[in-house]
């Protein structure tokens, strides 16, 4: 399996609400990365130590602060391109189509689909395609990353290690990012395989692989 691939799986598993599921697949996660990426477990490491020693209920409340009371560190990748407004809707119906092209679908997931658990999870399963629409929202993945450094958040390195497999350098700062934001909207609006398969959104059209 390659590095990429396995990357964007712990990631997304990393990046989503933390259940006792999530917290128990923690050292596998962390088994695959130091087969796969070592260099991206390091980045990852912040956020296993403190899971290992925080109550699983603070880990949940600070995920919740931390995601979901803030506008500022918002997952949803087109929020920092188009925020609240009408084009929004058709930016993220292009999401799903991408998805559809790919030979894949939504399945309840309950999320947008521009939610970077479930984009990295897309890019999991399709690197090039997941990949690809990761570098055309490059500019919210940074902001993301740079708000989450800023927080101080463990969870600020896994971001990074996504920001990591993208080609060029990363913005050094939020004025930086913000540029690389500015610069427009994008043109078109690994798996750890014993992994439990009820905790990946995204399957084949048609029925699992």
């Amino acid at each position: 399996m390659r590095r990429r691939e396995v990357v964007y799986q712990a990631a997304s598993l990393c990046l989503r609400h933390p259940d006792a599921d999530i917290l128990a697949a923690a050292p596998l996660i962390r088994a695959a990365l130091r087969e796969s990426a070592p260099t991206a477990e390091a980045a990852f490491e912040p956020l296993f130590e403190w899971w290992e020693r925080t109550r699983p209920e603070a880990v949940a409340a600070a995920y919740v602060d931390t995601f979901d009371m803030s506008k500022r560190h918002a997952l949803y990748l087109s929020y920092w391109t188009d925020g609240d407004t009408r084009r929004r809707g058709m930016v993220l119906a292009g999401f799903k189509q991408r998805y559809r092209d790919a030979g894949l679908e939504l399945e309840g997931t309950g999320e947008l689909p521009d939610h970077l658990p479930l984009v990295l999870e897309f890019a999991a399963q399709r690197p090039d395609d997941g990949a690809a629409l990761l570098q055309e929202y490059r500019a919210s993945v940074e902001l993301i990353r740079i708000a989450l450094a800023e927080r101080g958040s463990p969870y600020a390195g896994v971001v990074a290690a996504v920001c990591a497999t993208l080609p060029g350098v990363s913005p050094s700062d939020r004025e930086q990012a913000m540029a690389l934001a500015a610069s427009g909207p994008p043109a078109e609006s690994v798996g750890l395989d014993a992994y439990d398969p009820r905790l990946l959104p995204l399957q084949p059209v048609g029925g699992r692989a």
